[in-house]
């Protein structure tokens, strides 16, 4: 383990020169997000040279990493096979962190030790059969990731790759660890053991009033995969001759490393990246009709579409004081409003705001009343918004909304998969209304009766 250290100490300096030589710095949590703001994004000219002088610089270090992988595997007498996992971005650290635990089978430490009358006590106190080592496994590892969430959630407000990696990993690693203490058991137990250990816990969460039932709900496909993850690992471990004493280092670790991962990481905050989001619909009127609607309309109608019958907030209409640069928007949401000082008017072509204060995100489904967790603000935040009108021939109009804004959840691969769907679902109610707007020309009529008809006009970009 020492030498992988100081491996990745001298390639990250080396990283380090390179990224510099570029224009740009670059931190440990590049390794994982490329797209921060002001970082690699924005190598435009030089990024193709950037990332062929990273993958040269490597090349010798991954070389040594898969023959140092394949030494530990034969060392711990585990498949060698395993080795794939190096190349596994994020997921290889908790495989190193498993390689670097487990005890090699030439060391088997002799005499009753302390360690040894440890395991002799767990020996006894897990059940033998298959149903109580189970639910021993499950009930054990339930307690600690409860634990460590409200650690991680209320004492730190994370919401990062500690809490929705690391406790899924090990709360599938050690449930299976402690179903498979006495014996070998079937890999398809072994991933069901382990993806009952997250539906406890978010059962749990979801009782104590930590979590709605929504966001645990888009926290379980990642999380269950990752904890099918670590469960596969611990039926691999439990094939070990010397599974006994390998389980035993890591029943304990957890323990230490999951409250000092998520310190850690709170420690080190990465700054969030700023992600795009555009949303066009064509629209039979001149964009001179259309920007009169673009920069304020009426009440829509109450939401049909389930995204926001979950609680999502949702845009309900937008007012505006003032005209020109300098006036202030305000788009009311289901939740409050948005804040947006105007930044361009150029009438009737783009419309940009910024974002100087918004509403929570969403209402939680519970059954506690007024339950607000951390994420609910200060997470996913609006940082600008602009409506692009472009005249198109046959008097008609392509109206383009376009949203920046910043996600602190990590991964943020996962995470920009929701947020994206969510705010592509805000920019189609709105941009489907102002449509319906423009082209019924008689007051009276200006309803939003026309949504489903013309809704698939609609598109994302």
């Amino acid at each position: 383990m020492g030498i992988g250290v100081f491996l990745f100490a001298i390639k990250h300096n080396l990283d380090r020169i390179v990224a510099s030589s570029f224009g740009y710095h670059w931190g440990v949590f590049n390794y994982w997000v490329f797209s921060e703001p002001g970082g690699v994004d924005t190598l435009t000219g030089g990024r193709p040279e950037f990332y062929a002088t990273l993958v040269v610089v490597a090349l010798p270090f991954i070389w040594i990493g898969v023959v140092l992988t394949l030494r530990r595997l034969r060392d711990a007498n585990l498949p060698l096979w395993m080795v794939a996992f190096f190349f596994l971005p994020f997921v290889n650290l908790f495989f190193f962190l498993v390689l670097a635990i487990i005890p090699s089978t030439a060391r088997t430490p002799p005499g009753r030790t302390v360690a040894r009358r440890f395991y002799e006590t767990l020996a006894r106190a897990i059940p033998d059969s298959e149903v109580g080592s189970a639910a021993m496994g499950i009930l054990a590892t339930v307690l600690l990731g409860i634990i460590a969430t409200m650690f991680s959630v209320e004492r730190m407000g994370n919401y990062g790759w500690g809490l929705f990696v690391g406790i899924p990993f090990f709360l599938g690693l050690n449930s299976v660890l402690v179903y498979g203490f006495h014996r070998p058991r079937p890999l398809g137990k072994c991933l069901l053991v382990a993806l009952l250990s997250i539906v406890l816990v978010s059962i749990a969460l979801f009782a104590i009033a930590v979590e709605g039932l929504i966001c645990l709900i888009m926290a379980a496909p990642l999380a269950a995969i990752v904890a099918a993850f670590g469960g596969f690992i611990g039926f691999i471990l439990q094939q070990r001759q010397s599974f006994s004493s390998a389980s035993l280092h890591l029943f304990l670790f957890p323990l230490l490393f999951l409250p000092g991962s998520i310190a850690l990481e709170q420690a080190l905050p990465q700054e969030a990246p700023t992600f795009a989001v555009k949303t066009a619909v064509l629209i039979n009127a001149q964009p001179e009709m259309v920007w009169a609607n673009v920069v304020a309309f009426a009440e829509l109608p109450p939401p049909k579409e389930h995204l926001f019958q979950t609680g999502i907030a949702y845009p309900i209409r937008a007012e505006i004081d003032g005209k020109g640069v300098g006036a202030v928007r305000h788009c009311v949401f289901s939740t409050g409003e948005f804040v947006e000082p105007i930044i361009v008017w150029d009438e009737p072509h783009l419309l940009k705001f910024g974002v100087t204060s918004q509403p929570r995100v969403m209402d939680e489904w519970s059954p506690y009343r007024k339950l607000r967790p951390p994420h609910l603000e200060n997470y996913l935040v609006s940082r600008a918004g602009q409506f692009l009108l472009t005249r198109l021939p046959n008097g008609r109009t392509r109206l383009e909304g376009t949203t920046w804004y910043r996600n602190r959840f990590w991964p943020e691969q996962y995470w920009r998969v929701w947020s994206d769907y969510i705010i592509h679902s805000i920019h189609e109610r709105v941009l489907v209304h102002i449509k319906s707007l423009s082209e019924n020309r008689d007051p009276q009529r200006r309803s939003a009766a026309g949504m489903a008809a013309i809704g698939e006009e609609v598109k994302g970009e």
